[in-house]
């Protein structure tokens, strides 16, 4: 049987800040950095060890499959890092303290933005301040301005299909260490959640997640490892 890691990245500088972060790269705070190395730690101990992983290309979700491959000693096993697995585009709410946000348009609109399906928020200003267009990383890519949790979908479910789903065979153990939407978008398929339900999941930061798979498919419920 072949096992699905899934975790998010350990508290970030903007997490704790409360700021939208979507795609500006930020790091980790020093608790972020413990989350990541008790997640590492955490599966060393139950004995879930990867031998693939995949992140994103954010610096917290990098950071945080380091330090846990360090802590589980699988720093060796080889890592992908793909742009489909960012985080959701928050447009021009990108780098707004979301309690100032909600002061000034108000809860049920800043609600809107952040938790419905397929709204997204108002668009990024091309060569705004936080525009990570002309960032290297992205070269080539068609980097969006804002995206809604749909659209989020819509980029994380075909690269999961291509390129790590045809991986989980065997007893293999793969690693996806990526950001709250996106996975989210992965949760709401392994899982078949409704468009409604999945937009009030949380998915905390540095506790993995478990699925088993078998010949493709899964074959039980997701699970926190920290509850087993």
């Amino acid at each position: 049987m072949a096992t699905l890691i899934l975790v998010r990245h350990g508290q970030s500088e903007w997490n704790l800040a409360n700021r939208f972060t979507g795609w500006w790269d930020v790091d980790l705070t020093d608790k972020g950095v413990d989350e990541a190395r008790a997640a590492g730690r955490l599966l060393k101990d139950k004995g879930v060890l990867p031998d693939c992983a995949f992140t994103s290309l954010q610096t917290r979700a990098i950071r945080t499959l380091d330090l846990a491959l360090e802590e589980c000693g699988r720093l060796w096993v080889p890592v992908t890092k793909d742009w489909h697995l960012n985080e959701r585009h928050y447009g021009g709410l990108t780098g707004l303290n979301k309690q100032e946000t909600r002061d000034r348009h108000g809860d049920e609109q800043v609600h809107i933005w952040r938790r419905s399906f397929d709204t997204p928020p108002p668009p990024m200003e091309p060569g705004s301040e936080y525009d990570p267009g002309a960032d290297p990383r992205y070269e080539g890519i068609d980097v969006p301005y804002t995206e809604s949790l749909k659209l989020t979908i819509e980029r994380v479910l075909p690269y999961w299909e291509e390129h790590i789903l045809p991986l989980l065979t065997g007893d293999r153990t793969i690693i996806i260490s990526a950001h709250g939407n996106s996975l989210r978008a992965l949760v709401k398929h392994l899982s078949g959640i409704s468009d409604d339900e999945i937009t009030g999941l949380e998915i905390p930061t540095g506790r993995p997640i478990i699925y088993p798979f078998e010949n493709g498919a899964v074959t039980a419920e997701r699970r926190y490892l920290d509850e087993t």
